[in-house]
């Protein structure tokens, strides 16, 4: 008996000790939070931020001069004769020693390191891009994930009311006042309903897969209160103005921009660059020693089918860059003004169920029951009636569910803080 309850007792401490909340489960995970965790994660971010220091570093490299070449080596060795192979007998013969430097112009140096800065820009406004898009992925998973949530917590209250109507059924057909066909309708109702809460679940466990993607393993965490959901920091009027500060359209600026930079070092490329070498010839102790000075400049003959061929195909990029700057600016002006109509539509039509449609269902479910009770009405009546509610309320839900999501969609198209009014209220 003594080792019945000590096995019981390490039994139960066992179950305990993996039971246990964890005490950072206690504390919900808020939107805020979440992105903070995902941008903290985040392998883009850092990928973008060495795309700009690699960048920046060439900027530097690029304004320098070339490295300097040293040159040795031995001329006019005799192959034959009485001075074979010697490096001193013949007056000729000489061991060379020198050192070459390219002298790259200035302003092709500038052009060069402009187009790394350039370069640079692109990498940081990408960063922006990847931040913005981040915050947008992350707040929508972490809606869904609440949505899901809100969408069992609805099935399981309504199965727990079904359930009385099975209690309910159950005692009239006892008393003879209902029929067993009542008392299966109502079973099958729960097992419905039952069937409904097990697919939610799934749905949860999808969720917050796809909320781990992105903040990892506090993602089990419960979620805090959701942000008000009827702002935006956009406004119709006002998109162009806005949208000039898209970090897609932002990113393309600087690739334009970029594209110049390029454009204008092959233009610096048009004029040549020089070369000098001075070399130190030594021959044998009866002959003078030498020095050469050499200077080499490089013919640009052909500019027309060289130099101005690659300056066209650049301008031609700067061109081309640029209009799909203006394309996608247009794109996104759309884009922008179908979601915000999308917003209006929907919130409109969540007054119009919790006003209208809602209230309803509600007042036809009680009509159905109190009916049943007076026995003026079948049970089968009142389960349909539930089902209409349990639907309506569903539709309800899914719609401010979608709404949310096109909430992240808007809030996050444009960072907070870069040329954005304050959030409006609708």
């Amino acid at each position: 008996m003594f080792s019945f309850f000590l096995v019981r007792r390490v039994a139960v401490a066992v179950l305990l000790a993996h039971t246990t909340v964890p005490l950072w489960a206690a504390e919900p995970l808020s939107l805020q939070e979440a992105q903070r965790l995902a941008a903290a994660r985040s392998q883009q971010l850092v990928a973008q931020d060495a795309a700009t220091m690699a960048a920046r570093e060439m900027a530097v490299s690029a304004g320098q001069l070339p490295d300097p070449v040293l040159k040795f080596g031995v001329n006019n060795l005799p192959l034959n004769g009485p001075d074979q192979f010697s490096l001193t007998r013949d007056f000729m013969t000489m061991r060379s020693l020198g050192v070459m430097q390219e002298f790259t112009r200035s302003d092709k140096r500038k052009a060069r390191t402009a187009r790394f800065e350039r370069e640079a820009e692109a990498a940081q406004a990408g960063r922006l891009l990847a931040l913005t898009n981040l915050q947008r992925d992350t707040a929508t998973a972490w809606l869904d994930r609440f949505y899901q949530e809100r969408l069992r917590e609805l099935l399981v209250v309504q199965r727990d009311e079904a359930r009385l109507q099975i209690d309910a059924a159950d005692a009239a057909y006892r008393g003879g006042r209902g029929s067993q066909t009542d008392l299966f309708a109502a079973r099958s109702a729960v097992a419905q309903l039952e069937d409904r809460i097990a697919q939610a679940e799934r749905q949860i466990e999808t969720a917050k897969i796809q909320l781990a993607r992105w903040v990892g393993a506090e993602a089990a965490k419960p979620l805090g209160a959701p942000p008000a959901l009827d702002t935006v920091r956009m406004r119709a009027e006002d998109l162009e103005t806005q949208l000039a500060h898209h970090p897609q359209i932002d990113v393309l600026v600087k690739q334009e921009a970029m594209a110049q930079a390029e454009a204008d070092a092959a233009q610096a490329s048009k004029k040549s660059d020089f070369s000098v070498e001075l070399m130190y010839n030594q021959r044998g102790s009866a002959f003078s020693n030498m020095i050469s000075l050499n200077v080499s400049v490089p013919l640009q003959w052909d500019q027309k089918n060289r130099q101005n061929r690659e300056v066209a195909a650049k301008l031609a990029e700067v061109e081309k860059v640029r209009a799909e700057r203006e394309e996608s600016t247009r794109m996104h002006i759309a884009e922008a003004l179908a979601m915000i109509q999308e917003w209006h539509s929907n919130r409109e039509r969540l007054v119009r169920y919790d006003a209208t449609l809602l209230p309803l269902t509600l007042e036809r479910t009680r009509a159905a029951i109190a009916a049943y009770r007076g026995a003026a009405g079948p049970l089968t009546a009142v389960l349909e009636a539930r089902r209409g509610e349990i639907d309506m309320r569903m539709e309800r839900l899914r719609l401010e569910m979608d709404t949310a999501r096109l909430w992240a969609q808007i809030n996050y198209l444009i960072p907070s803080g870069k040329g954005m009014p304050a959030s409006v209220h609708q």
